[in-house]
């Protein structure tokens, strides 16, 4: 009588065995299905930016190296007073409080040793090679990234796009070189305006608060900031600008779902904007570290 016990007891705890096993094999299924879809996913959007990088590349050569094709100059200034010149005030006021906060939070600490004057020595360097193109890039990823990218979707969602292409117009030439070119000259010009604003604002709160003359804070600054902390800073902005404009069209291009779409592709644009203009600050601070320009 134990063995036909045993041997149910064995078959109850196969069937049990079994019954665990695909509810446990769907649990773990789920996450690593969704893992890989969304890594699919974000090759996929790479893929595009970097589809549209040639693509705009290749239309700005051919504007160099055929009469036929050329800029559309008005087009390019139009954007780069849309982008650029309507977002100085707002880059200058958020460079103009950082400067202000780095010498009031710099100047304690520097007064414990005496020295509270090389606070311009800090302020300089940290402006030049980092925050001014930094916060610059920032203020115009929400600017004028969100509004590119919702200007370009709403144009797909009114099927904008598809009437050019109905009558031969590339929309990667007329909508998407003059936006990106504009956001490039216009990041430029901005880090060099933050870089001015964030020091000058520096410079007068450490004349009225701190009371260090402004030649002991002029001379300190060009003793200890070059002409490399511009360059390098310099650089930054045109990747900047370049990451901004491209995400930003390629997210305005890809929009689907009408206007919820073009809240999502306005959405993504900030948020990848920023992630890329991090990890490319990333990149650039290690390779000028290793070739020792810092």
């Amino acid at each position: 009588m134990a063995e036909p016990t045993q041997q149910a007891n064995q078959r109850d705890g196969e069937s049990e065995g079994q019954s665990v096993s695909p509810s446990l094999a769907t649990s773990l299924g789920a996450p690593v299905a969704y893992v890989g879809s969304r890594g699919l996913a974000i090759l996929d959007h790479i893929g595009a930016i970097g589809g549209l990088t040639f693509e705009t590349l290749r239309w700005v050569l051919r504007a160099f190296t055929r009469k036929r094709v050329r800029f559309g100059v008005p087009a390019i200034m139009s954007q780069i007073v849309r982008v650029g010149v309507r977002s100085l005030f707002i880059v200058s006021l958020v460079s103009g409080c950082v400067g202000l906060i780095l010498v009031l939070q710099m100047a304690p600490p520097l007064d414990q040793f005496g020295r509270k004057d090389l606070v311009a020595n800090i302020v300089g360097v940290a402006i030049l090679r980092e925050l001014g193109p930094l916060i610059a890039a920032i203020v115009l990823t929400g600017f004028a990234g969100a509004a590119i990218a919702a200007e370009l979707g709403t144009m797909v969602v009114g099927e904008e796009i598809e009437a050019l292409e109905a009558q031969a117009l590339n929309p990667i030439r007329f909508l998407v070189v003059p936006r990106v070119l504009a956001t490039v000259v216009s990041m430029m010009c901005l880090a060099v305006a933050s870089n001015v604003v964030a020091i000058g604002c520096g410079l007068v709160i450490a004349l009225l608060a701190l009371e260090i003359p402004i030649a002991t804070f002029w001379e300190n600054l060009l003793y200890q900031a070059k002409a490399i902390d511009f360059i390098t800073g310099f650089a930054k902005s045109v990747v900047f600008g370049a990451l901004i404009g491209l995400i930003a069209c390629t997210n305005g291009l890809r929009v689907t779902g009408g206007a919820a779409g073009v809240g999502k592709a306005t959405t993504d644009t900030v948020v990848q904007s920023v992630v890329a203009i991090v990890i490319a600050d990333l990149i650039f601070t290690a390779v000028f570290f290793a070739w020792k320009l810092t």
